[in-house]
This record gives structure tokens, sequence and C-alpha cells, in this order.
């Protein structure tokens, strides 16, 4: 490894001889001195060199070294990488961090094209194609630096009670939600089919005696949808915990986890996120409100909001206006939304003991967007091959699964979050694009 000290470090030196590397953000050129602004992934600086344009004929090493350095600065390109030797001062007359590195030596380690293919103004879609250069911007780089923040705060929770993270395939043999969204692929002389959730193989683990598993890892959707929210590929945030009661428990982990993970991201990024985000992001009190999906779809209805829907779902609007009351009447960010009709949920959430219309299960929304859907599972054998049924499913298709639960199974549940909407509505982004690293959509394989 190069020898270097990264630009967030500097401020804590003391004057005197320093390496910096990073790439060229700006570049002022003036007569007599020229200013370099080098940004690395921790930050920017302030180089600066006095300008040397000519030397007299049979000058000395050290006056034609200090041509060339101005030759070269003269010459560098936004976006070129260097690595600069130099002298750090301290001067709280300099605006950026109020330091600066008198250069000494200038190395261009890779030069880049004199002409930059996306600017400020650029369309996001435009952005997408360079992404790698849309990232090197504070702004962007910091949501991947909050991503890390949160779900190392999510593992410090499970870890902490001995949950056991596993890492679940993605090719499977049949559909693990419903076909209607599912990605086919040749498979040697058969077929397979990319994974739309870990759902099976997280409960799996229950049946294995492992009391409780997280993972957080990809999944695939068919989803020709082209609004913000939606992705054909996404980074899904799962756990799944053995002897529950009911899906209040579930709720009672994922508030603990989203807790910890938000006041992390506080904790450490808080100022950023205000300079760069203009948000004061807050750290949601527990516990979240929880209103049954009935009672939710009439407060909205009372708002003057009828959704059109012919199925039992709240749609986009309704996950606004139900937001929006709940801001209101509690001043919060989250509410669970529970009780939904089985008809619109998979056969293995389990239904209500004493109504069979209704699941044991819920949707929690942020910022009046839904983020995640939980419930507890069905556990019992031969209900949940005849709720299998109920759904038009062939139960031998689902044989390798149905096993799980012949050899003993506690009663467990968990749920799934997507990680991108969650890290969109905290930065009040736009789009999932913007918080995916990289972005797959219907229309969009590359880079």
């Amino acid at each position: 490894m190069s020898t270097r000290t990264l630009v967030k470090n500097l401020a804590a030196l003391p004057d005197g001889p320093v390496t910096v590397s990073g790439w060229v953000e700006t570049v002022r050129d003036q007569k007599k001195v020229q200013f370099v602004i080098l940004r690395d992934e921790s930050g920017a600086v302030q180089l600066v060199n006095p300008a040397t344009r000519e030397v007299e004929e049979g000058a000395d090493a050290e006056a034609s070294a200090r041509l060339a350095t101005t030759e070269a600065i003269s010459a560098l390109a936004h976006g070129s990488f260097i690595t600069v030797t130099g002298e750090l001062k301290h001067d709280e007359r300099v605006k950026l961090g109020g330091l600066e590195v008198k250069l000494a030596s200038l190395d261009v380690v890779t030069a880049a094209n004199p002409e930059t293919p996306i600017a400020a103004d650029s369309s996001l879609d435009k952005r997408m194609d360079w992404r790698f250069l849309d990232l090197r911007h504070p702004k962007q780089a910091l949501i991947f630096r909050i991503q890390t923040t949160f779900l190392h705060a999510l593992r410090g929770v499970w870890v902490e009670k001995g949950l056991i993270e596993i890492q679940t395939p993605k090719l499977m043999a049949s559909a693990s939600e419903s076909r209607a969204e599912l990605f086919e692929v040749e498979y040697f002389e058969g077929k397979a089919y990319l994974a739309q959730s870990p759902q099976f193989f997280k409960q799996m683990a229950q049946a294995a005696g492992f009391g409780g598993v997280f993972e957080v890892g990809p999944a695939f959707r068919a989803d020709p949808s082209f609004t913000s929210r939606h992705a054909t590929e996404f980074t899904s945030v799962d756990t799944e915990i053995s002897w529950i009661d009911s899906h209040e428990d579930v709720m009672a982990l994922h508030e603990e986890l989203m807790v910890a993970g938000f006041q992390a991201v506080v904790d450490k990024h808080g100022a950023e996120i205000a300079d760069l985000f203009g948000i004061e992001l807050a750290v949601p009190s527990r516990p979240f409100p929880r209103i049954p999906l009935a009672e939710a779809k009439q407060i909205v209805a009372d708002r003057g909001y009828v959704i059109p829907r012919a199925d039992d779902d709240m749609d986009p609007e309704g996950e606004r206006q139900i937001s929006a009351y709940v801001k209101e009447a509690f001043g919060h960010d989250f509410v669970f939304l529970t009780d939904y009709a089985a008809s619109i949920r998979p056969f293995y959430h389990m239904r209500h003991e004493g109504d069979p219309s209704l699941t044991n299960s819920y949707d929690l929304i942020y910022n009046g967007v839904e983020i995640s859907t939980g419930a507890q599972r069905e556990h019992r054998i031969d209900v949940l091959v005849e709720q299998a049924r109920d759904k038009g499913m062939d139960p031998e298709e689902l044989e390798f699964y149905l096993d799980f639960f012949r050899y003993g199974v506690p009663p467990h549940g968990g749920f799934g979050m997507g990680l991108a909407r969650v890290l969109m509505l905290m930065l009040g982004e736009t789009s999932i694009r913007e918080t995916t690293y990289l972005f797959r959509g219907p229309t969009r394989l590359l880079p």
C-alpha cells in the first residue's frame, strides 16, 4: 500500500510534510500561483503551487522540476488521479478546511479525458450511464457511507440477539412468491428461476433449529414497472425468528432494528446529511403506530380519498394519505398497517384464528411509501397445504418447501425490506436509482 494521508485526517496533523492522493476536482491556473482542489474518499483539500512559467537556459534541476510541475498542473483535466507530496500548512484564511498543502512534487497517476461526459445538470439517466463518475460527487458517495453505517447497526442488533447470518441461493427450482414476477433462466437441461426473496430458505432455518436468521442479499422481480420505487434487482434486508406468539413480535424486532439503524446514521452522518441533503434526520420513537388495514382505509376515505382498487390492498396514494394522517396525529414518520386480507397475501402467511379472511401480517410504511412486508408464518403442514391450494398452487411443486414442516418446526415469522427504498426516503431522494449502487430495471442492464 502506498503511504498517504486521508484528507479527513489532515486537520489533526501539525504543519509539515504530507502525501495525499485523489482526483482533481478543480484547477485555478493563475499567472503567479496555481490552486488545485484534490478530493479523495474522505474529503477535499486545497493544493497550492507558486507557478514557474519559464526558466533561464542552463537552470538547475530544481528550477526545471518547478517548471515541469507548473506545466503538469496546467494540463490537469478534471478527474485525473494524482499523488502529491508537499508541506501541510494550517491557515484559517483558507475557506476549505482552514488548511492547504504547498506542492513539492506531483505524480499524475492516471490522466482523465479533458471532456467530462456528465455535468451537475445532467439527467438522471445520463448520470446512470456514467455512474462511476456520478459517484465521485460527495452527495452520492455519502449515500453508500450511510448505507454501510445503517447495515452495520442492524447487524449489531442481530448479532447481539444471537441471530445467525445466512446466504441463501438465488437459483431456485420453483417460485418463492408468485409466477407473475418471475425470471426464468436456462439451467443445463432444465429451467431455474431467480429468487424473488429468500423466504423459503429463511423458514428452512427455523426448521433447522437456528432460532433466528438474517440476510442482506439480492432479490429479483420480473416487474416491468418504471416507477421511482421499483427495480428488477434489489437488495433485500431479511429476518426470520422462531418462537413468536404473533406478528406483533416481528414488528417489535423490526422497529428495534430501524431505531438502531437511524440512531447510528444520525450520530455518524447527521451533520453531513443536513449539509448535503438539507434534511435534519430524526431518530424515530418507539413504539411505531399500528393501524389495522381496514381502519386505515376508512381513515383515508374520511380524508376524501377512496382507493380505486378491486382488491383489498392499499394503493400508493392511500399510503401517502395514511402517512399524512399518522404524521398529524402521532408526529411519526413510520406506521405499521396490520391485518391484511388473505386474498392479497402469500399462502404461507398465517391467518387469523377467528377470521381466516385476515392474516397475521403487516406492511411498514415510511414517509408515505411501503418499505417492508412482515408476517407470522403458517407452520402447520395441513393448513399450509390447504392455503397453497386456495392460491391455485400445486403442492407437489412445493414438496421441498413443505418437507420443512413435516419434521417439526416452531412458530415463526419475519420480514423482508427493500434497502434502497429506506435510503431513498431517509434522504428525501425521488428515486431508488439514486440510492442503488448500480440500478437494474426493465431497460437498464449497464453499466
